[in-house]
């Protein structure tokens, strides 16, 4: 008897004493919502970016991040809405798993880059984006981000020179009917790789030529490039891509 009294208290000691986390409720346990949500228009279609979560609301590390939902909502150009927040009038635009490639998306790290075909002109569009890890749990919505689909600019010509250390390319494209041109970006990708939809160049060129360095001599680029305008009204719409030109380093003589 006097054993089993001791192993009580023992026992007692053990549980009571030990230390203790704070608590988080299930409804912490959710991902975060998507981070840097922007969407812009490229060519006839509007491009999506956004940063993955890697965290749960409670902050901890999230490790089972399977996809995101994306809803969509479209309306006339200037209509005027009333709750750019609510979703019930949000429709499921796309289901995407990460573990899954398609043509409609890439990612960069943990970037991700989405194109939105399904668009028109002269029609205003609003996103939100959910994700939902592999047991099939959604986690916060992101903000809404809205953009207009318009005519774009024509896409500039490009041309193409290789040198034994680096490729030129040189392009130009007309002035915008309307709006502001910013620049060109450049799109590069080995000659088998798919069109990447992140650009070469960080922020776009104000000059008429760009040239590529510390390439591997046994590899085959090709190039693309978009004239980037700004809109009257403080958008950023991007061109259809231009021609594409394939480059390789030049042999020296």
């Amino acid at each position: 008897m006097r054993c089993l009294f001791l192993l009580f208290i023992f026992l007692f000691l053990c549980l009571g004493c030990g230390k203790k986390g704070p608590l988080v409720y299930p409804d912490l346990l959710i991902a975060a919502a998507p981070g840097s949500v922007t969407v812009h228009q490229v060519g006839q279609g509007l491009m999506l970016s956004l940063t993955l979560p890697d965290k749960d609301l409670a902050g901890q590390k999230l490790v089972d991040l399977a996809g995101i939902k994306v809803l969509k909502r479209e309306s006339a150009h200037g209509q005027t809405q009333e709750c750019n927040a609510c979703t019930s009038d949000f429709v499921l635009f796309k289901t995407l798993y990460l573990d899954i490639q398609e043509s409609s998306y890439r990612r960069y790290g943990n970037t991700l880059l989405l194109l939105d075909g399904n668009v028109a002109t002269g029609r205003d569009y609003v996103y939100r984006i959910i994700p939902f890890t592999k047991e099939k749990l959604d986690g916060e919505s992101s903000k809404p981000v809205t953009a207009s689909v318009t005519l774009p600019s024509p896409p500039p010509v490009l041309h193409v020179f290789s040198a034994p250390t680096e490729i030129r390319l040189e392009f130009a494209g007309q002035p915008p009917v309307e709006g502001q041109l910013i620049g060109y970006n450049i799109y590069r990708s080995l000659k088998d790789e798919p069109q990447p939809f992140l650009p070469l160049n960080k922020v776009p060129l104000t000059t008429n030529s760009f040239t590529d360095s510390g390439l591997d001599v046994k590899a085959t680029y090709r190039y693309t490039a978009r004239t980037v305008v700004r809109t009257q009204a403080g958008t950023i719409v991007e061109s259809g891509l231009s021609n594409e030109v394939e480059g390789a380093l030049k042999e020296e003589e």
